[in-house]
């Protein structure tokens, strides 16, 4: 692969396009988290925010500890690693799923999806004055550009309805999104080490810090038992969109680096809408296909694929 140009037309940076093996799993990850926004919207209907989120966070983390534990699978090593894992485990969870949840009170899940996506925006400006190595060049401000420009083309008609919601519930799902941005510039910081143990320990933090608020907070005895709906929904946004999500997740940024890997919130709005067509016998609009093409092409860009010429 050729060094960029030192002409200010190009890309100032060298270009690493992700392995396909990556694409796969950021495309599975986007599947999986779109359904999350699903159920949380059928969990808000019955239940408050921080005792959710707790059924969310703890069975996630003894799932993925008992697969430690059977799998005699190594645990992290480096020094200071607890001090690390409660800071991920607080913006990585504790607060991005407490804010979106309660967004999700207000408005739909459509449009806490495409709030969500700024995401990918958040984390490239925190990676540029954080990190070395993921600095702005031209090609992410574009490819994330495009990326968002699909996503506010997918879900436009929507956008409008959505300005008559609670404008805290959706800042409450934008701060989520800045606190993504900050666990996925965080999280660099686990490379080499084990993903499992890094998903079960953020959890397992995760859940200590949230357990407490909810007995302070919520009283959770006093709460009534859930429908089987929400019960069902607690069980998947558990062990399918954060258990599972968090492997791959943690395995994808390894990998492919922070910025790569928040890309995956531009696939969940049309995810949502691509598994509604698959399995609800929903259909896809002109514009709602344009808006998927649009979302690919800056996908294309981020990566950079289509730029790289070989000797």
């Amino acid at each position: 692969m050729q060094k960029s140009s030192p002409n200010p037309t190009h890309d100032p940076t060298p270009v690493t396009a992700m392995p396909l093996s990556v694409w796969a799993a950021l495309i599975l990850l986007g599947l999986v988290w779109g359904s999350s926004f699903f159920f949380g919207r059928v969990i808000m209907l019955e239940m408050p925010v921080i005792t959710a989120n707790f059924f969310r966070v703890m069975p996630a983390a003894v799932v993925l500890g008992l697969a430690i534990a059977m799998l005699r699978l190594p645990l992290l090593s480096a020094s200071g690693v607890l001090v690390s894992i409660i800071v991920m485990g607080l913006f990585n969870n504790v607060i991005p799923f407490s804010l979106i949840l309660f967004g999700q009170k207000e408005i739909g899940s459509g449009l806490a999806s495409i709030i969500n996506a700024m995401t990918p925006i958040w984390t490239l400006l925190i990676a540029n004055a954080f990190t070395e190595d993921e600095k702005l060049t031209r090609r992410k401000i574009v490819g994330v550009g495009l990326g968002f420009a699909g996503v506010a083309l997918l879900l436009g008609s929507n956008i409008g309805d959505g300005l008559s919601a609670s404008l805290l519930a959706q800042l409450s799902v934008l701060g989520a999104s800045v606190s993504y941005g900050v666990s996925a510039v965080y999280g660099k910081r686990f490379r080499g080490q084990p993903v499992i143990a890094v998903a079960a320990s953020q959890l397992t933090a995760s859940s200590c810090m949230i357990g407490l608020l909810a007995l302070l907070i919520d009283q959770p005895w006093n709460l009534a038992v859930p429908s089987a709906p929400v019960i069902w929904s607690l069980a998947g946004i558990s062990l399918l969109c954060t258990a599972f999500a968090y492997f791959l997740f943690f395995n994808i940024l390894s990998k492919a680096g922070a910025t790569n890997a928040s890309l995956v919130t531009l696939l969940v709005p049309p995810s949502a809408i691509l598994l509604g067509w698959l399995f609800l016998g929903e259909t896809l609009s002109p514009v709602q296909m344009l808006a998927i093409l649009v979302i690919g092409a800056g996908l294309l860009v981020q990566d950079g694929r289509i730029f790289t010429r070989r000797r």
